[in-house]
Parts: C-alpha cells; sequence; structure tokens
C-alpha cells in the first residue's frame, strides 16, 4: 500500500502495514478510567482503517437515538463479547459485520490495542484492521444511523485531542474529544483513538 507521512512534534513517520504491524504488536498505552461498582461487561470494537488514494481513514458510526447504551454518540463498530465468541476479535469482527455489513473476509487484522475501561463499567478490547476497497456496506439500521469516514491524519495530531471535564453523579470527570465537522467525537471512542495515536508515535 502507498505510504502516508504524519509527523509528531516535528518527527515524520511513514503509515504503511508493516510500520501499524510492528507499532501495534508492542502498544502498551491506555487511557482508561476504573468502572463504576459491579463487574465489568466485556466488549470488543474494530478500529478499521479504510485505505484511499488520498491516505487512510477511519470508520466510525454513529449510532441511532433509540439505543439503552450510547444513543446518537459516535462509536467503533462493536458490542458485547457473547458466550460463543472464541476470542475478544472474533467478537469484533462478528459485530462489525452484522452492524456495517463489512464481511471479516474484507479485514486484514494488524493487532490489537490496550483494553479500554469505562466509567460505566465496559471492558472494550479493540482490535485494529485494515480494510481496502471496494467494499460495500448495508448498516443495521436499528444500531446504525449513519457510517462515515475521518482522515487518521487528523485523529493522530495532537492539535486535535481535546480535554474537558464534566461533574457527573457528583465528580468530576474527564474526557477527551475530537469534533469532526458535524460529528462530535469523544468518550470512549477518543480514548481508543488517543490509545491508537500513542501506540503508533515514533519511539524515542
Amino acid at each position: 500500500m502507498a505510504r502516508q507521512g504524519k509527523c509528531h512534534g516535528g518527527t515524520c513517520l511513514q503509515l504503511d502495514v508493516a510500520y501499524l504491524k510492528a507499532r501495534l504488536a508492542s502498544a502498551t498505552h491506555s487511557e482508561s478510567e476504573p468502572p463504576e461498582a459491579g463487574d465489568q461487561i466485556a466488549a470488543a470494537v474494530l478500529v478499521p482503517l479504510v485505505v484511499r488514494p488520498h491516505g487512510l481513514q477511519v470508520l466510525l458510526t454513529k449510532r441511532t437515538a433509540h439505543l439503552n447504551h450510547h444513543p446518537g454518540q459516535i462509536s467503533f463498530p462493536g458490542g458485547r463479547i457473547e458466550a460463543d465468541d472464541v476470542s475478544p476479535t472474533a467478537a469484533a469482527l462478528r459485530e462489525t459485520e452484522e452492524e456495517t455489513g463489512l464481511a471479516p473476509a474484507l479485514i486484514e487484522l494488524l493487532g490489537e490495542l490496550p483494553a479500554f475501561d469505562t466509567s460505566t463499567g465496559f471492558r472494550i478490547s479493540p482490535v485494529v484492521g485494515i480494510v481496502r476497497p471496494p467494499f460495500e456496506l448495508t448498516p443495521d439500521p436499528f444500531e446504525v444511523a449513519e457510517v462515515f469516514e475521518v482522515p487518521l491524519s487528523f485523529l493522530l495530531d495532537r492539535a486535535n485531542h481535546q480535554r474537558h471535564e464534566i461533574v457527573w453523579r457528583g465528580r468530576v470527570r474527564h474526557y477527551w474529544a475530537m469534533p469532526w465537522g458535524d460529528y462530535y467525537i469523544w468518550g470512549a471512542t477518543a480514548g481508543i483513538i488517543l490509545s491508537l495515536a500513542h501506540a503508533l508515535a515514533p519511539q524515542a
């Protein structure tokens, strides 16, 4: 695949498949918060990197407004790990196909990011994969209101990472946000993107 350049603090890196695999294999960073009281709910998501002529894009979904968990929010395709899922990767691929229609055979797995613990009790296992066009998506209208892409270069740029705080249930909580046009990317999705940015950053 064509290389895509990206600079971090004046140091440029080349985002090709070999580089992505090597960096993800040694990923150690996790931007997590401890869950609330109660057992953690195991979940998995796919971080799909779409190969486009103008550079790698990150495929994201907008959840429908009527869902019980995180309605209307921007997310990666994924969901709970079911008893018959043999691994978090299997769960991420299954959920991705169910939500977007993207078949597992079209996804080249690159590696995993550290588990991300949310303040609402979910432990999310992010799996990173490459998707090469052509492909067709058939979003599940019950769960997915929209599927869209954001340039990976935008999401990796630290200038676009905003740190916010909110008082929730009597406690001050911090969260990351990365607004993109009309889309407000925040919470666990932004945290996983930040973890990806750390994983792909050049080694000192």
